[in-house]
């Protein structure tokens, strides 16, 4: 089944001096325009596009990559607003509606806002909403203890950071666990942490083994795993070459990698130290 607003895999059923026409199922005959045709591309091919409608409410299929799809959450930034509501840049040539209605504060031409994007049951058009809430924690969550999850962060708390679990679920980051910033719609990988009572769910960073370190391990590996996995820093290194680095005491330091070699998350190196896989 074709799904508008969404990415799908389609076959080029005829070429016309504008573009092919893909077989869009249920959709009827769908046009890619030619600046999106890819090259080589003939009858019986198979092609990856996104689907939108066009100011006919036609479905059009595309080669770009718009910055969400549909069920998805996205930072964007706005490029008009009008009678009808806000534009946002979605990533496309076609901009993105956000209703008034949508909207928690009047949405500013040229600031950016976390929204989520939907096709409206009453227009069956795509459009996005700010209100986060309506769309999130409609189901009891069914993950498990360590498992890898999709995260977008949404703000800044007292106790840490808010996020959106695989699109579906409000989390928790809690700010003693976090070394490093994070900011409004950044899109990270992170772990299942905990599922209380209340079906609230308490995240990480890192696999759950990596939890295991005091802080200033922590921020090591943080640091390592930013850096691609090696620094060219070691025990060996002098004082101010760590503060440089890490912003602490070599002792400090020596502390910290020992006891992540010890659970065997690092190796160490003449070199420097390397995050283990």
């Amino acid at each position: 089944m074709v799904n508008i607003g969404k990415y799908n895999t389609l076959k080029v059923i005829k070429e016309v001096d504008f573009g092919v026409y893909l077989d869009g199922e249920q959709e009827g005959e769908i046009l890619m325009p030619i600046r999106y045709v890819p090259k080589n591309c003939q009858p019986g091919d198979m092609v990856d596009a996104f689907l939108y409608l066009d100011s006919e409410d036609r479905p059009i299929a595309t080669t770009e990559k718009p910055y969400a799809q549909v069920g998805e959450f996205s930072m964007m930034r706005v490029k008009s607003v009008n009678k009808i509501g806000t534009f946002l840049d979605w990533g496309i040539m076609k901009d993105l509606l956000v209703p008034f209605r949508e909207q928690k504060v009047t949405m500013t031409e040229g600031r950016s806002y976390l929204v989520y994007i939907y096709v409206d049951p009453e227009s069956n058009r795509i459009v996005a909403s700010a209100k986060l809430n309506k769309f999130l924690n409609k189901t009891i969550p069914e993950y498990t203890v360590g498992e890898e999850v999709d995260l977008v962060i949404e703000s800044e708390t007292d106790l840490g950071f808010k996020a959106i679990v695989n699109n579906q679920h409000w989390g928790v980051l809690y700010e003693n666990e976090v070394f490093e910033q994070l900011d409004k719609g950044l899109k990270i990988k992170g772990y299942i942490k905990k599922i209380r009572d209340d079906h609230k769910i308490d995240l990480s960073l890192h696999p759950l083994g990596y939890e295991k370190v005091d802080p200033m391990a922590q921020m090591i590996l943080d640091q390592l795993k930013k850096e691609g996995g090696f620094i060219p820093v070691s025990d060996k290194s002098n004082a101010e070459v760590v503060y440089r680095v890490f912003g602490i005491s070599k002792k400090t330091f020596k502390q910290a990698v020992g006891n992540l070699y010890k659970k065997r998350l690092i190796t160490i190196t003449v070199e420097g130290i390397k995050l283990n896989n």
